[in-house]
């Protein structure tokens, strides 16, 4: 199954590691450090052109991937949630 995160971008649902609400991890400097080596490692995909306010990490076929998006993390659990 496939959760639409933002504008035309789809992620697999098992390979969701977690999603984070910017706004209340970004304070810290270990998630600020943890965004900004994936994105000297070309780890980033920004899903919307708008602010974001949430962020999924994604394993999957050996490779991480961190998606900036425009929804909420609430949201985007939510779809996760459902079948």
């Amino acid at each position: 199954m496939y959760v639409n995160i933002g504008s035309d971008f789809t992620v697999r649902k098992s390979a969701v590691v977690g999603v984070f609400d910017l706004d209340n991890t970004t304070w810290s400097k270990w998630t600020r450090n943890f965004l900004a080596q994936a994105q000297t490692a070309g780890e980033v995909v920004e899903a919307t052109d708008e602010l974001p306010k949430s962020f999924l990490v994604t394993s999957e076929f050996g490779m991480n991937r961190v998606y900036l998006t425009q929804y909420n993390a609430a949201v985007l659990v939510k779809r996760l949630e459902e079948e």
